[in-house]
């Protein structure tokens, strides 16, 4: 999941001339612009309970729909390889340092072997799709149906576009052997505290979960440390899972001694 951004790039490699006032959207695999463009989302219908009783005849259908995207996704990943998850905010901006640093990390993950999956959007996603991309690597993009993105950015060379979040959300922790966090906003906590629930929970094997940014990131690690862990909500071990750097190489090191 990605952070909204306040406004599209206009310099999106390939656009001649990006209208920003033109809305774009994907819905799946299908392309909506202008006056196609509805408001709702896929996962808004199926979980919004409000309205009429005729949820109780698009359901089974709706289940058929959710098959595909799942069927679709790991069809299309089967084969990936080793991956390693990277996730930040959209609204990074392309001259921002940590926009550097992601080029660097998507960059040196490509050069150890892995694939780098992100979230398919412009800002901190594009950041490491462009450096695995341009470093030969495989630049994975698994886009999400939303109102306000236009789908997978240009960086990516394997792309995945999905209605519903679950099913997006099952295939960054089915294929990933680890996740690198960028600064980001909620869809980033969203996607840092998912992983470290499963792991907490042993829905899934442990897998590092390395944060980059240690200004960005120290007070949210402080807290958790002095209040939450303070007050015995979580134990030692939920907060040692979080490793924090600065160091791009340190942080793919980490990512290959899990292997």
């Amino acid at each position: 999941m990605s952070d909204r951004p306040d406004a599209q790039s206009p310099d999106r490699p390939g656009d001649v001339a990006h209208d920003l006032a033109r809305p774009v959207k994907r819905k799946g695999p299908t392309f909506l612009r202008d006056k196609q463009v509805d408001l709702s989302t896929t996962d808004q219908r199926l979980l919004d309970s409000r309205g009429s009783s005729d949820w109780v005849h698009t359901d089974p259908w709706r289940v058929l729909r959710i098959q595909a995207e799942f069927v679709e996704g790991f069809g299309a990943l089967a084969e990936l390889g080793p991956a390693i998850a990277v996730f930040g905010s959209s609204r990074t901006p392309r001259d921002d340092p940590y926009y550097a640093q992601g080029v660097a990390l998507g960059a040196a993950l490509a050069r150890e072997g892995f694939a780098v999956i992100t979230g398919g959007g412009p800002g901190a996603m594009e950041a490491a799709n462009r450096g695995a991309a341009e470093a030969g690597g495989v630049s994975v993009g698994l886009g999400i149906e939303l109102p306000f993105e236009e789908g997978v950015n240009d960086f990516v060379n394997l792309g995945v576009n999905f209605r519903y979040f679950f099913a997006r959300k099952t295939m960054f922790v089915k294929y990933s052997q680890g996740f690198v966090v960028m600064p980001g906003g909620m869809g980033t906590f969203d996607e840092l505290f998912e992983a470290v629930t499963l792991v907490q929970t042993r829905k899934v094997t442990s897998f590092p979960v390395v944060l980059v940014g240690v200004d960005y990131w120290t007070g949210l690690l402080d807290w958790l440390r002095g209040t939450v862990l303070g007050e015995g909500k979580i134990s030692q071990t939920d907060v040692d899972m979080l490793q924090l750097t600065d160091d791009v190489d340190e942080a793919v090191a980490i990512m290959a001694a899990a292997r």
